[in-house]
């Protein structure tokens, strides 16, 4: 084939979002003849963090790496996994000495390798990082001479964070997507030098809910301004994610569309 067909699949939330990927992505890896497989997965344990069970499930499940996030860190027994896992990544820009890898150069079954990098906005978190962008410039030249294809989850609040950091980064890597928001946005596109880009990839589990969250508690925290205990949504399991077709030669994007199942309902 003349192009390497990349899933990236954003965020999953709670037990729902394990579920639909045991039960879905098999078919949707043969629809869309996938080579590769990445999914954030940082909120897949009670919608808050990883847990090690969880990870195998869905390596199981035909991922062939999970990237994360902000919320890596939130179950503490994932660190010992962390250390050992090299396809389950946290953000490159954490400070030096935490657990974990940030980056890592992967094979497909195909015999095609690629870099994977995970990095944290900084715009409207409270805990300091490093600088992605900065952290960008010294990792990317690691993985050039290696790897034809590159590809960044880049976790970030701020869409203005994000799409600086995509013309930022353009013509340097592949593919990139926003994670975190949870809301798929509508902007996926190519910039010139060949990046395939989409604000936000949108989350994977229950959508009826408030971006993976029971409603009614999410609706509780708006009208009382008080603090209400965690609650994950559990119905309206859905996939979102993005499919880059990248160019066997360049390395370059040259399609990429979002993959949502089921579809959302636009006519009644």
């Amino acid at each position: 084939m003349s192009r390497f067909n990349l899933l990236f699949i954003g965020d999953v939330v709670g037990e729902g979002g394990v579920q639909i990927l045991e039960q879905m992505l098999p078919s949707l890896k043969k629809k869309y003849a996938t080579d590769f497989v990445i999914v954030n997965g940082e909120n897949s344990h009670e919608g808050r963090g990883f847990n090690e069970d969880i990870c195998h499930r869905l390596f199981a499940a035909g991922i062939d790496v999970l990237t994360g996030g902000d919320h890596s860190f939130d179950k503490h027994m994932i660190i010992p996994y962390l250390k050992t896992e090299r396809r389950l990544l946290r953000p490159l820009n954490y400070p030096r000495g935490v657990a974990g890898l940030g980056y890592g150069i992967f094979e497909s079954e195909g015999g095609d390798k690629i870099g994977v990098i995970n990095l944290r906005g900084q715009v409207f978190f409270n805990n300091p990082i490093e600088c992605p962008f900065r952290t960008a410039d010294w990792v990317i030249p690691k993985l050039k001479d290696e790897v034809k294809y590159s590809f960044v989850d880049f976790h970030a609040e701020a869409t203005a964070e994000k799409l600086a950091f995509a013309w930022y980064v353009d013509g340097r890597i592949s593919a990139m997507s926003g994670t975190h928001t949870h809301v798929p946005t509508g902007d996926e596109q190519i910039f010139p030098g060949g990046l395939g880009y989409i604000t936000d990839a949108g989350f994977t589990g229950p959508h009826v809910s408030v971006i993976g969250m029971d409603k009614d508690t999410a609706i509780n925290r708006f009208l009382y301004q008080t603090p209400q205990k965690y609650k994950s949504g559990v119905e309206g399991n859905r996939i979102n994610g993005v499919m880059y077709e990248l160019d066997r030669e360049t390395g370059k994007t040259r399609k990429i569309y979002r993959v949502t199942f089921p579809d959302f309902i636009r006519e009644q």
